[in-house]
């Protein structure tokens, strides 16, 4: 079995070390601001996050563990779980916190942000330490992040040392988290990178298919992997649950990992994938879809690992009603949720989902047609934006049934979105509450009954 760090993502052994001078400016200038926990109370760390696809709940509950291997009590919450009262009563806080999309807090804490950022607060007896996740493809990187410290500092509390920034997983920057939260800790560094090791898989490329030939958009593939041993003999599979994710790295020493929902469930033997081809601004494809995209690559080995997502699994809204909205690879999503409750006979499902052409985009249209034929859809809506003599996308869609949308969410559904975070996702939000009422998409969102992965 591979283990990776999470502050060197598949480099060389040594690179923590290697990372360590590039960290001393930031060790030194801590040391004098981070004090032992021990030093300072008796009392729990608090450990706050604000997750969309899972990666700030994971580093959480790593840091967690880090902290509980030093002997130090914890209670780690999503921020939509945090009032002022306990931030009030905490006399020690670590924040992991993403940015969703261009500067949206992630669903998990826009609650949070409404409630209380808009005005300080007082904390004055607060000590915090902030790691802010990002994308720099995104504006505006890292701004709920930056939001949060800024309230936080507004509110008196008294930053532990300077707020670390993480662009897609940055191995520099993780590595400043791991230093910074050792001497938090009063650990090695050495002890806290082995606290945080994450088990790594070979993967072996075993099918793909091309399900849109013809299409107007770029090629979307269905693709297989298999668990496998070092020398390529298959191995059982890890557990997942539908809404889980796959992270799997290109060929190369430090490539940073590419996420995947999966659409197929653990007995089917494989982790499925849906793959659209990615192009950069020259016109290359991009390295993961590509080499996932090619029958010539069957065979090849990757490293990679499964992610719980526990912010669309469907947890407490297994028995629900459910509303599955989302468009292109988003449909993987939906997919596993709807083979789960297919397999369990709940026929309480209705499907909103769009692409560009019926002739050509139809993708998993039969085994889509074949669940609503045996009752297993309630509902199955397919849109597709290209068609003559007017193209509609789901969010159209959503506004013309709206009164039955209202009816379902009345009758205890849950509204599960999954695909594009630019422009399906905003505008599927933003209809939905002109439907539901920013207030009553808020007390979905609060209940548990909103839940979306977008990318």
């Amino acid at each position: 079995m591979l283990t990776l760090e999470p502050g060197r993502w598949l480099a060389a052994g040594g690179l923590l070390a290697g990372y360590a001078g590039l960290c001393w400016h930031c060790l030194r200038a801590a040391r004098g601001r981070v004090r032992s926990a021990r030093q300072t109370t008796a009392g729990t760390v608090l450990l706050a996050y604000a997750s969309q696809s899972g990666q700030a709940h994971e580093l959480a509950r790593q840091a967690a563990a880090v902290l509980g291997e030093a002997g130090l009590p914890t209670i780690c919450l999503p921020l939509a779980r945090i009032d002022l009262a306990l931030l009030q009563a905490s006399r020690q806080a670590l924040f992991v916190v993403s940015t969703y999309g261009e500067g949206d807090a992630p669903d998990n804490a826009a609650v949070f942000e409404d409630r209380y950022l808009n005005s300080p607060a007082d904390l004055s007896a607060l000590d915090y330490g902030l790691l802010a996740l990002g994308d720099s493809y995104y504006a505006k990187f890292c701004a709920f992040g930056r939001r949060l410290d800024a309230w936080l500092q507004r509110s008196g509390a008294r930053a532990m040392f300077e707020r670390i920034e993480v662009d897609r997983l940055a191995p520099v920057a993780l590595a400043r988290w791991q230093h910074c939260l050792a001497s938090f800790g009063g650990l090695s560094a050495a002890k806290t990178s082995a606290a945080l090791d994450v088990p790594l898989q070979h993967w072996c490329l075993c099918s793909s298919r091309l399900l849109n030939a013809g299409s107007a958009g770029w090629p979307v593939y269905q693709v297989e992997l298999q668990a496998v041993e070092g020398d390529g003999a298959p191995c059982p599979l890890p557990e997942w649950e539908p809404g889980d994710l796959l992270d799997l790295f290109p060929p190369g020493e430090g490539a940073r990992p590419r996420t995947y929902t999966i659409a197929s469930l653990p007995a089917s033997g494989v982790v499925q994938l849906l793959v659209r081809e990615v192009r950069g601004d020259d016109g290359r494809p991009g390295c993961m879809s590509a080499l996932l995209g090619s029958a010539a690559q069957i065979g090849m080995r990757f490293a990679g690992r499964l992610r719980a997502n526990p912010g669309f699994r469907l947890g407490e809204n297994a028995a629900r009603p459910l509303i599955l909205i989302g468009n292109g690879t988003g449909l993987a999503g939906l997919l596993a949720h709807l083979r789960w409750r297919a397999q369990r006979g709940e026929r309480r499902n209705w499907l909103i989902f769009g692409e560009r052409q019926a002739a050509f985009d139809r993708l998993c249209g039969e085994e889509l047609d074949d669940l609503a034929a045996r009752g297993l859809l309630a509902r199955y809506d397919r849109v597709f934006s290209r068609d003559a003599p007017a193209g509609e996308y789901v969010q159209h869609r959503l506004e013309r049934v709206a009164d039955t949308v209202r009816e379902w969410v009345a009758d205890g559904a849950a509204i599960y979105v999954c695909g594009n975070a630019v422009g399906m996702a905003p505008a599927v939000h933003e209809t939905l509450e002109r439907l539901l009422g920013a207030d009553g998409l808020s007390h979905l969102v609060t209940e548990g009954r909103y839940r979306r992965d977008v990318y």
